[in-house]
């Protein structure tokens, strides 16, 4: 039973890990994409 549980919360904390670390490449490459091409955005309306 004991093993049982030790592979229930291990699995567990891989589905957490691998959320956690999916929603962080997610964010960290909205703000790379995203805020350049805002700042472009932005520029291009300043100048034209």
């Amino acid at each position: 039973m004991l093993k049982f549980v030790d592979d229930l919360a291990g699995a567990i904390y891989d589905i957490f890990k691998f959320l956690i670390t999916s929603l962080c490449y997610l964010l960290a490459g909205m703000l790379i994409v995203g805020v350049p091409l805002y700042l472009l955005a932005v520029l291009f309306e300043w100048l034209f």
